[in-house]
């Protein structure tokens, strides 16, 4: 490799490591050493000194270890006359700039608490356009994106590119392969995040542009992220750093795009990354690192064209990406499912509560449908003006030699996110409650709702061959025909529900596993019944069922439960056999309805998490989106880092919120009559289910005895709203 590139890294890490010593000085002399340092609402302190090194920076007295570490680590500069196998003091002295880098950030964080937003999304008007490190909660919602292949890996991008079409070229490319896009540091006073703003691009975590910040530093915390993902769900422990690198290379298929002069800070900050497995592909003319080694492939590639950077780096990092070629005007790919047409760019819309906009999936015979016909019956977004409205029936007859009625369902749930994917076009809802805007700029490129039956067809198709044969898409937008759809639909909806809510575990003989969480929690194995739904949610037995028959070799797969072991507990000797089996032996046993003794495994995806108040002689449970404080003493996201590695945790277990409501949910210690708090958001989204349970159960008023955040949120302050209230936990046997 060029001596070069060693000379470059190596400098850069001194340059780097001196002036974060400097400001760390400058710190000591304005704050106190026991200063609180923290990168936000996250349960890993600095993620990647933590991981890595297994240090906890809570103070900024804490700060000192790391930092004298990462100047331990820098090896001796590159002399003229030596030859010397450059690669292992590079990738020294890139690892302590990394460091170096995050205490950066930790101590600008110190200094300048408003500077990033910690957000989803970036405030443009206000001018505040950098996010910052992405808390506990963020990471789970997106770690979900790259357990299920939805996000293939992620590209970081350092500077800028010549100019803003440019980089909007290269950011789209990305998004039509559903990579993500972590952007940091800037090139001749601008920086890609600048440039996409200034294209009308809308940028944030639900577009999948992340602007986490101005500066090289701030690359580090995609790295950060990386790293979490890596504890959060599979279960590698902090301080383990050779696992940690490992996972990374194996696991999350990164690289970065650096745009623009390559100084000697961003050298050292690429040879950070190739500890990682991440390797750089430049658009100018650096020396290369080519041979493989710590990378899959090459490590430093210059001088790729903008038109070529999008292809070269996917190869260059062995990445696997499947783009789906579909013949409509708009870009298309899960990239656009977070993207939101707002008033400002609306061009017209179909439901939300201004019309009925209801979908239905139905089976139809061969003979009576004709593969790939889109009909529509009625107007067309051709012919409305700027702010029109349209009811939409959105009508699929699928047939196929291997189709059954049960599939119906699976399919319909499809249309969600099919028609988000679809640039400019924003999708919510389900069933009769949908709702679906068009953007000008979709319009702008010639979108019509015939687009949407296009996607339709070609996603059914591909995603499930198996048993798609024929599709046939019929979109209504006469207030008629759409009523008249909808009547229709409303009766499949609730023939399907009652089939569903009316199985127990005991009517069947087959239960299905779900390892689709495997690639980051190893010993995780879910099992799924009809009174046991997938902690992620996503899941229900007939859902598990369906997925088999798809997909026979899949993450679903069929479970003989055998002999009850544990009646009341829920224990099956079938299902251990299975988990054991499954888990390489890690996991003998668990229970389906107990979380105090031996719990179902838990992985980072769950919903929900439950927890005992022994004080309370009760449990709690917690959903992700709540980010405050619980009875438990800690918060979402730190009982998320206990739990998420695939243990079977005595006292807590991580669940949907589904089945909450569910007969036999924690049945063995008592069932949801042992419920004494959980998040008001949390309480109102159920509360029907919550008030059918309750009335079933003896107690109409059930739903008012559970405390929330509004009472209290330690054991103590709730203990007298439960004892006033009459709460049934007070007089069960204890928990105990």
């Amino acid at each position: 490799m060029s001596k070069l590139v060693a000379f470059a890294a190596i400098q850069g890490g001194y340059k780097v490591i001196s002036q974060v010593e400097g400001e760390y000085q400058r710190a000591l002399e304005t704050f106190d050493a026991s200063t609180p340092i923290s990168f936000g609402n996250t349960a890993y302190y600095l993620p990647v000194i933590y991981s890595l090194l297994g240090i906890k920076v809570e103070t900024l007295e804490d700060l000192k270890t790391p930092l004298d570490f990462a100047r331990g680590l820098l090896p001796s500069h590159v002399k003229s006359k030596n030859h010397l196998p450059y690669l292992g003091p590079l990738l020294d002295a890139g690892m302590a700039a990394v460091f170096a880098y995050e205490i950066q950030e930790a101590l600008r964080i110190l200094r300048e608490p408003d500077f990033y937003t910690f957000t989803e999304d970036p405030d443009i008007e206000a001018g505040k356009i950098w996010i910052g490190p992405a808390d506990d909660t963020i990471l789970r919602k997106r770690g979900v994106e790259f357990v299920d292949g939805s996000a293939p890996g992620f590209a970081a991008i350092v500077g800028a590119a010549p100019n803003s079409q440019i980089a909007k070229d290269i950011v789209e490319d990305y998004q039509k392969k559903s990579l993500y896009i972590f952007c940091a540091a800037n090139h001749n006073k601008t920086t890609v995040i600048e440039q996409l703003i200034s294209e009308d691009i809308q940028v944030g975590w639900n577009t999948r542009i992340v602007p986490f910040g101005p500066d090289i530093s701030s690359a580090v915390f995609a790295l950060g992220f990386a790293n979490r993902a890596a504890m959060a769900f599979g279960g590698v422990q902090p301080g383990d750093y050779r696992k940690m690198l490992m996972y990374n290379k194996e696991r999350i298929f990164a690289f970065v795009n650096a745009l623009g002069d390559i100084g000697t800070e961003w050298a050292t900050a690429a040879a950070g990354c190739v500890n990682w497995g991440f390797p750089t592909i430049a658009d100018t003319d650096i020396p290369e690192i080519l041979p493989t080694g710590i990378c899959t492939y090459e490590h430093v590639v210059a001088n790729v064209p903008h038109s070529e950077i999008c292809q070269k780096s996917v190869e260059v990092r062995g990445l696997k990406v499947t783009i789906s070629d579909i013949e409509i005007p708009c870009a298309f790919g899960p990239a656009f499912e977070g993207e939101r047409v707002r008033g400002a760019d609306l061009h017209s819309q179909m439901g939300g509560g201004k019309t009925q906009c209801t979908e239905l999936v139905k089976r139809a015979e061969m003979n009576e449908i004709e593969d790939g016909k889109v009909i529509i019956v009625g107007k067309d977004i051709p012919d409305l003006k700027e702010g029109d409205t349209l009811p939409l029936g959105i009508f699929i007859q699928i047939a196929g030699r291997e189709f059954q009625e049960d599939f119906e369902p699976i399919l319909e749930r499809q249309i969600h996110h099919l028609v988000n994917y679809i640039q400019g076009v924003m999708h919510i809802g389900q069933r009769d409650i949908s709702w679906v805007r068009v953007s000008k700029g979709a319009v702008d490129k010639g979108f019509t709702l015939k687009d949407i039956g296009v996607v339709l067809h070609a996603k059914f198709h591909q995603e499930f061959k198996k048993i798609v044969d024929k599709v046939q898409i019929t979109l209504y937008t006469n207030k008629e025909d759409a009523a008249s759809l909808t009547k229709r639909a409303r009766a499949e909806y609730k023939t399907r529900d009652e089939r569903v809510d009316n199985m127990t575990d005991e009517d069947v003989e087959i239960y299905y596993s779900c390892s689709l969480c495997q690639s980051f929690a190893p010993n995780h194995v879910c099992t799924v019944s009809p009174e046991r739904t997938g902690l992620c949610g996503a899941y229900n037995w007939m859902d598990c069922r369906a997925a088999f028959e798809i997909n026979p070799t899949g993450p679903n797969q069929p479970i003989e439960k055998g002999e009850c072991l544990e009646p009341v507990l829920g224990q099956w000797k079938g299902v251990n056999d299975f988990v054991f089996k499954a888990s390489r032996g890690a996991v003998t046993h668990y229970n389906f309805y107990s979380m105090v003794i031996d719990p179902m495994t838990t992985c980072g995806c769950c919903e929900c998490i439950a927890a005992m108040l022994p004080t309370c002689n009760g449990v709690m449970t917690v959903n992700r989106e709540f980010a405050g404080e619980t009875p438990s003493g800690m918060k979402f996201t730190t009982l998320a880092g206990v739990m998420g590695g695939g243990a079977s945790s005595p006292g807590f277990v991580g669940h949907s919120k589904y089945n909450i409501t569910q007969k036999k949910f924690i049945k063995g210690d008592g069932g949801l009559l042992r419920m004494v708090w959980m998040p008001k958001m949390l309480k109102e989204e159920i509360k029907d289910r919550i008030d059918a349970y309750g009335k079933a159960n003896g107690y109409p008023n059930f739903y008012d005895m559970i405390a929330d955040e509004t009472v209290g949120t330690t054991e103590e302050e709730i203990m007298p709203f439960l004892q006033e209230k009459g709460h049934p936990a007070m007089s069960m046997d204890s928990l105990i």
